[in-house]
C-alpha cells in the first residue's frame, strides 16, 4: 500500500527496461568520475561495466562469482566473491588485493554484502549461499559456525560484529556512520545495530507483501529514508520505520544503486534484466 508520503519521497515511478539477458544481476555501484556503473551477474561469473555514452562493457570475467560491490574513498572497487568466498579489492591498475578470506584461521563463508565508511573501515556480510547454491557459487561445506557480519579496520584487524541473524545479506550505515543497518533474508527484517554496542541491535522494520523478491539490497538516501529490496520490488520506510510504499519491478530486485546527475535516477538489478526508474530525492 502507497502512503501520501511515498510521492513526496519518491515521485510518481515509471520504471522501465534498460538492459537484458543476464542470469541474476547483483551489486550495482556508481562511480561518479566516469559516470559508469559496475554491476554483477553472479551465475555468469562476471563483472560489468555500464556507461550511458559506451553501453555495456566486461569489466571482469571470470569474476569468482562476484556478488556486491562497493567503492572506497580512493574509488577502488570491492567486491565480494562468492566462489572464493574473498573480500578483494581491484587497484586502478588491475591488481587484485584480498582484503579477507579467512576468520580465525577458518575460510568465510561467501562474503555477500559490502559497505565503507569515510574513515576506510568496511563492514561486510558473510551467508553461505555461495556455498551451498551451486548456481551461486560452488558446493562446499560450510566452515564458519555462524552466518555473521564482520568489521574490517583500515589496519587490517577482522572482528566478528553480529553473530544472531539466519542469513545476514544486504546492508547500509547510517547517515552519522553510528549505526549499521542489516537485512536477514530468511526473515525479510531489517535490523538495526549500534556500532559502539552492536549487541544492543534489535528488529527495525520487516519487508512484507506479494510478488517476487525478498530482503537483499539495502541503501539510504541523503535524508534517510531506507530503501530495501522485498516482495514485489524495491520497499521505502521513512527515517522512522515507515512503511511508505513499493517501487514495483516485475522481477525480483537483487540490488541497486542511485546514478547520473545529481543522483536521482535508481539503477537496479533485478534477475535477467536492468531496470532504471527517476527519483525525487538523491541518492546518499
Amino acid at each position: 500500500m502507497t502512503k501520501p508520503g511515498f510521492v513526496d519521497v519518491v515521485g510518481p515511478t515509471e520504471v522501465t527496461a534498460l538492459l537484458e539477458g543476464f542470469e541474476f544481476t547483483e551489486g550495482p555501484v556508481w562511480d561518479p568520475s566516469d559516470s559508469s556503473v559496475v554491476f554483477s551477474d553472479i551465475p555468469a561469473s562476471t563483472l560489468y561495466r555500464w556507461t550511458e555514452a559506451e553501453g555495456l562493457t566486461v569489466l571482469a570475467h571470470p569474476s569468482n562469482k562476484a556478488n556486491g560491490n562497493t567503492r572506497d574513498a580512493q574509488g577502488r572497487l570491492l567486491s565480494c566473491e562468492h566462489e572464493t568466498s574473498r573480500l578483494v579489492r581491484r587497484e586502478v591498475d588491475g591488481t587484485v588485493v584480498v582484503l579477507a578470506d579467512r576468520y580465525r584461521s577458518r575460510p568465510l563463508n561467501s562474503p555477500n554484502d559490502v559497505v565503507v565508511d569515510s574513515v576506510g573501515t568496511v563492514y561486510f556480510s558473510d551467508p553461505d549461499f555461495g556455498r551451498t547454491e551451486a548456481r551461486m557459487g560452488s558446493l562446499r561445506p560450510v566452515p564458519q559456525p555462524v552466518r555473521g557480519v564482520y568489521r574490517l579496520d583500515p589496519d587490517g584487524d577482522l572482528q566478528l560484529l553480529v553473530a544472531e541473524l539466519g542469513q545476514p545479506n544486504g546492508l547500509c550505515l547510517s547517515l552519522d556512520e553510528r549505526e549499521l543497518f542489516v537485512n536477514d533474508t530468511t526473515t525479510n527484517r531489517i535490523h538495526r545495530f549500534p556500532l559502539a554496542a552492536p549487541e544492543t541491535g534489535a528488529v527495525w522494520a520487516e519487508v512484507t507483501g506479494e510478488g517476487p523478491g525478498s530482503a537483499d539490497g539495502m541503501k539510504l538516501d541523503s535524508v534517510g529514508n531506507l530503501y530495501c529490496t522485498g516482495p514485489g520490488g524495491i520497499h521505502v520506510l521513512d527515517p522512522d520505520a515507515r512503511h511508505l510504499g513499493i517501487i514495483s519491478v516485475p522481477e525480483a530486485v537483487g540490488n541497486f544503486t542511485w546514478f547520473g546527475a545529481g543522483l536521482r535516477s535508481l539503477f537496479i538489478c533485478a534477475s535477467t534484466r536492468v531496470y532504471v526508474c527517476d527519483v525525487i530525492t538523491p541518492g546518499r
